[in-house]
């Protein structure tokens, strides 16, 4: 039986041209600021989202820590949602490393922040309160595309309270190809609200390793110095770069299939007893399981050769190594076991 692995985009493995890219790399050190196949990356990365400049992480963990180390300063806050990747799922580094307080708050269905909680949350000028000094959305959230009238808003919201403004952007792309069109020039149109955005090639763009931090050329400046100090400064990193720039060049338009794939997945999945399916908007499928059946089925699903995963949903994520064969033995293994 073949294993489908659908915990991540993050699982998916270099295809044939990356691998050329990568063994094609001209190579200096990076440390330095002479490697050719980063500098050509990190110049490609901030023309095509509209930025001065852009520096090459090694993840997108040091790609947004990075960025609210230079935003904040020790004692400052940042604004961010619940679930937010930056605040939930990275380790609490900006508290930890970055002494800088984060101020959760609620989504709304769509996954944004209501525009009246972010404007109540803002602290004032006071000693007893952390510094107010960022704004950070993420796009997609949970799969969901932020809107783009909801980013306008959002952002001048933040600019009237002199707030800067990060997008953690760690699947951007998938925002961008469920808008249609020219995916690099809808890209542009989300990224117009920021001062920073971190974009990862190592999800649905199917790269080995990497991130990418975009800004201005005197916030990249400072970046660096943080990346240094956080051990991400590499030495011949554009053996990695070289699959990012392959990706970015290569592997951005066809995330289209993943979401139709994703489609496919939550259609067939529908009309199961106790299961209620959330429509996708790109690549990621959430499935509320009720009852006890809730329990086992990540292990039974493994055993017909399915991974998912099971934190809070249950999750399915479509990428460039997932086939209709994969999603229809998704299904499959569904069905049997919520007709047990």
């Amino acid at each position: 039986m073949k294993t489908v692995d659908f915990r991540s985009d993050t699982v998916t493995q270099p295809t044939t041209g990356m691998r050329e890219a990568m063994a094609a790399a001209q190579l200096g050190d990076d440390v330095f600021g002479d490697d050719p196949s980063v500098n050509a990356l990190q110049q490609a990365v901030a023309e095509r989202l509209g930025f001065e400049a852009a520096l090459f992480m090694p993840t997108g963990t040091q790609s947004n820590l990075c960025a609210l180390m230079t935003h904040c300063q020790r004692g400052d806050e940042y604004i961010v949602g619940q679930f937010a990747h930056t605040y939930r799922w990275e380790g609490g580094g900006a508290a930890v490393l970055g002494s800088i307080q984060p101020q959760p708050l609620n989504h709304q269905a769509d996954g944004s922040l209501a525009l009246a909680d972010i404007e109540a949350s803002i602290k004032p000028d006071d000693v007893h309160f952390a510094r107010t000094r960022l704004l950070t959305l993420e796009n997609t959230i949970g799969g969901k595309v932020l809107p783009l009238a909801y980013l306008a808003e959002a952002s001048a919201l933040a600019q009237k309270h002199g707030l800067a403004r990060h997008l953690d952007g760690a699947r951007l792309f998938n925002a961008a190809v469920a808008a249609g069109g020219d995916p690099y020039a809808a890209a542009r149109e989300i990224t117009q609200y920021f001062d920073s955005v971190s974009v990862c090639f190592s999800k649905g763009l199917g790269a080995p390793v990497g991130s990418a931090l975009c800004g201005s050329a005197a916030f990249i400046q400072q970046a660096r110095r943080w990346r240094k100090m956080l051990g991400g400064g590499m030495r011949q990193a554009g053996v990695l770069a070289a699959a990012a720039h392959y990706a970015l060049d290569h592997q951005v338009g066809r995330l289209a299939d993943d979401h139709l794939l994703a489609q496919r997945l939550a259609a067939g999945l529908q009309g199961l007893a106790g299961v209620t399916v959330e429509a996708p908007q790109t690549n990621i499928v959430f499935v509320d399981v009720l009852g006890l059946k809730a329990a086992g089925v990540t292990d039974y699903l493994k055993a017909r050769g399915v991974l998912a995963t099971g934190l809070y949903k249950l999750r399915f994520v479509t990428h460039l190594d997932v086939d209709e064969a994969a999603v229809d033995q998704a299904i499959a293994a569904m069905r049997e076991y919520f007709a047990g």
